[in-house]
């Protein structure tokens, strides 16, 4: 007898139960290894972290991180989502290691202390200097760094480009970020 698909738009999934927490197995510095699940589905993964693991990792409770899976490594920063910390993993991530949600996995993750450098377009990086707003975009998050430079390079004309920069000046000469 085959099984019947129920459809689900509309109604509330349930949540699911916090899963066990994961037993650190291996502490080196500030690098922790652990065994873990790949939760999620399909389209959208993560990886529950322990509070035990980011206690461990002694670096606030949304550490920057280097996290590597199948001996595959990628940068990200642990997330906490309905008080459970969690760190994504992209559709490219999981090709790459050939892992699918609901695998158990080994997880490491070691603080990632390198700076996240944004590659700053030359015009953007002249305005900021000539208005003196240079230090004010470099004491913004790397997010937000990224914000601003995106608006920038993904204009389609000159005259958008050169709007969207001064816009981001005159922000930042406001003491706005965004």
């Amino acid at each position: 007898m085959a099984s019947k698909k129920i459809a689900t738009t509309g109604v509330a999934k349930p949540k699911p139960a916090p899963s066990k927490p994961a037993t650190p197995i291996k502490t080196t510095g500030h690098a922790v290894a652990f065994d873990g699940l790949l939760s999620g589905d399909a389209t959208k993964t993560g990886i529950i972290v322990p509070d035990e693991v980011i206690d461990q990792l002694a670096a606030g409770h949304r550490p920057p991180v280097a996290v590597t899976l199948n001996g595959y490594e990628f940068r990200s920063t642990v997330a906490v989502m309905g008080g459970t910390h969690m760190i994504g993993v992209s559709a490219a991530v999981r090709a790459a290691t050939a892992l699918n949600a609901g695998d158990v996995i080994a997880v490491s993750l070691r603080v990632d202390a390198t700076p996240r450098a944004i590659g700053l377009p030359d015009d953007f990086a002249k305005a900021l200097t000539s208005s003196g707003m240079q230090a004010f975009f470099d004491g913004l998050p790397n997010s937000l760094q990224r914000f601003h430079v995106d608006q920038v390079v993904t204009a389609k004309s000159d005259e958008t480009r050169q709007r969207r920069i001064a816009k981001a000046v005159e922000l930042f000469r406001a003491g706005q970020r965004r």
